[in-house]
This record gives C-alpha cells, structure tokens and sequence, in this order.
C-alpha cells in the first residue's frame, strides 16, 4: 500500500510541475501557428520534389552505366 501510495504522490508532483512548466511557454496565436505550418507544407514539398529529381536523375545514369 505504502508503495502505491509513493507512486501516486510521484505522478501527483510530475503533472503539478508540468502545469507550472506549461504556463511559462508562449503558445503562438493561430495566425502564426497557420503561417509556420504552411512554411513547413511549401518546404516539404520543394525539397521532394528536388529529391525527386536528383533520384530520377540518378538512375537514368546508372541504367546508361549499366547498359
């Protein structure tokens, strides 16, 4: 019993230090939390695309290589 009870008092002070962490952080407002997402969309898709290319690019060489 007493163990379970030290187990609960160690989740108890975990979630009480998390909250008191929680409310330090600057949480973005929507309109920066939409313009980061779509920063992070345009990259992702430019960087597979350009990915894209060097594979097709790289196997078009090895396939010549190759015969």
């Amino acid at each position: 019993m007493d163990k379970i009870k030290q187990i609960l008092d160690v989740v108890r002070q975990f979630l009480k230090e998390s909250r008191a962490e929680l409310k330090k952080v600057t949480w973005p407002t929507p309109r920066q939390a939409l313009t980061s997402t779509s920063v992070v969309v345009v990259l992702t898709i430019i960087v597979s695309m350009v990915l894209g290319l060097v594979d097709f690019g790289l196997v078009k060489i090895v396939r010549f290589v190759l015969g």
